[in-house]
């Protein structure tokens, strides 16, 4: 019986194990997402791992030879839970490849706030402060009101430098 199962590999090389570990046989799995990547203080939209750092092979126990992956280029080791090798469910890697759209991105739901909805700011000078929506405005803005000293000031920030609560 073959399952899933994850690997590590190192820093920014996920598609170099990915390539490595496909030609010596294995067949693997490497979700890639949209992704926002802030560069001198722009946002940039950019491919990469939807999990960085992780990858997914399909094995199965006394069938393939596990011996070489942690020697693959790319590979850091195995991922294991005291000595079990650990195992993805299937039915997680089935839904990651039902969420792809035709070129084999992963299509991710973009965060819809709602006026009044109260959400934890997570990027810049105000990081971890609560607000409440106020207003949506151009290129993906957001009005919030945020509680400062027992009064309330307008902010308007980049929707995607909020979390829910």
């Amino acid at each position: 019986m073959k399952y899933w199962y994850l690997i590590q590999a190192k820093p920014r090389r996920e598609n170099l194990a990915k390539e490595n570990l496909e030609r010596q046989g294995y067949t693997v799995y490497l979700p890639i997402a949209r992704i926002r990547r802030q560069r001198r203080g722009k946002v940039h939209s950019a491919f990469g791992p939807m999990f960085p750092m992780y990858l997914f092979i399909f094995l199965g126990e006394g069938i393939d030879d596990w011996g070489p992956i942690r020697s693959t280029t790319g590979v850091s080791k195995l991922v294991k839970f005291g000595q079990i090798p650990a195992r993805a469910p299937g039915t997680l890697i089935d839904a990651l490849k039902a969420r792809e759209d035709a070129s084999g991105i992963q299509v991710l739901p973009e965060k819809m706030y709602q006026v009044g909805d109260r959400v934890r700011i997570s990027e810049g000078p105000f990081e971890g402060y609560e607000a409440v929506i106020f207003a949506k405005s151009a290129r993906e803005r957001t009005v919030l009101l945020l509680k400062v000293i027992e009064n309330y000031i307008k902010l308007e920030l980049d929707s995607h430098h909020l979390e829910s609560l």
